[in-house]
């Protein structure tokens, strides 16, 4: 595949890339986002995921609550883990919260992300994802698992001055939050291009006694072209020079880039570390559903073929 490309010479590759079968074990039981636009044109979720999958169903600010509400009903009902996102710039006020998470629940939804939302401006009384957990609607509805986002690099929008203090204090206020509730809290993270960050992002937290999973956000297979806008979009952080390195090279813009060396890394951390905080991967399908599904379904098989020689 001459056409495809990783990306080689991320900056502090010291420690060792994982084995097939460990990429494969790491990989297996991946959650993947999908919009209810897109989901209308995939016509059966069990022909490309394993059974039982997360699927997260992004909700973009002026997209109807139906149509996430009936993309929720059609996961769940083909038995998958159906997760909306509930982005709190998007909620007027408490009345809508409360009839957007009881139209989730009653399309079969137990989980939730609770977000914040990319608008600069609120819609409504909601700025951040605390506001919303605090109403007590999400354990009404019976939103026992509830994900939250997680930034390894930062986010300027939260943090100008480039530290993450107030990202993290939040994770300190919502883990505060699951002890005093029954909520199960784990993260989502933005996604990124190289694997130190995270690593050395996981491992303070679990220090700060921050002890929620993680599932690491990774862009699934694209053009570098498609993914270096959407990382500029999205506001990836100082792994995105690891793209523009690539990019300088103007024949390389039409690849195909695969996440294959910053899993591989990640993959090998998790099995020298198991009780790493770190797991599994979160596939944004930048590049398409279908595409990062195949791709990721792909290595597990692959993970499963070698475990079975070396048994």
């Amino acid at each position: 595949m001459s056409n495809v490309v990783s990306l080689p010479g991320l900056a502090s590759m010291r420690d060792r890339s994982a084995t097939s079968a460990e990429l494969g074990r790491f990989l297996s039981g991946y959650s993947i986002e999908v919009l209810p636009k897109v989901a209308a044109k995939v016509d059966d979720f069990g022909a490309l995921l394993p059974a039982g999958t997360q699927v997260f169903v992004a909700h973009i600010a002026g997209s109807p609550v139906a149509d996430v509400a009936a993309t929720v009903r059609r996961l769940s009902e083909a038995g998958f883990k159906a997760t909306p996102h509930v982005p709190a710039r998007t909620v007027r006020d408490r009345d809508e919260l409360d009839d957007r998470l009881a139209r989730y629940a009653a399309a079969g939804a137990c989980s939730a992300l609770a977000i914040a939302g990319g608008l600069d401006h609120p819609m409504g009384d909601y700025t951040d994802s605390m506001q919303l957990l605090e109403t007590g609607l999400f354990d009404r509805h019976g939103f026992g698992d509830i994900a939250v986002a997680g930034h390894p690099e930062g986010a300027r929008d939260i943090d100008p001055d480039g530290s993450t203090d107030r990202v993290d204090a939040a994770l300190r206020w919502k883990m505060a939050f699951a002890e005093r509730t029954d909520a199960q809290i784990s993260i989502a993270t933005q996604f990124l291009f190289d694997p130190e960050p995270a690593i050395r992002w996981s491992e303070a937290l679990a220090a700060a006694g921050i002890a929620a999973p993680i599932r690491l956000g990774v862009a699934g297979p694209a053009k570098l072209s498609t993914l270096i806008k959407y990382a500029v979009t999205c506001g990836v952080g100082p792994s995105l020079r690891v793209l523009k390195r690539r990019a300088a090279d103007m024949t390389q813009l039409l690849t195909s880039f695969e996440p294959t060396e910053m899993l591989l890394r990640i993959a090998a951390h998790k099995a020298d570390n198991p009780g790493s905080m770190i797991v599994g991967a979160h596939f944004f399908p930048l590049g398409g559903f279908a595409k990062a599904a195949e791709w990721a379904n792909d290595r597990i098989a692959e993970g499963m073929d070698a475990a079975a020689i070396t048994a």
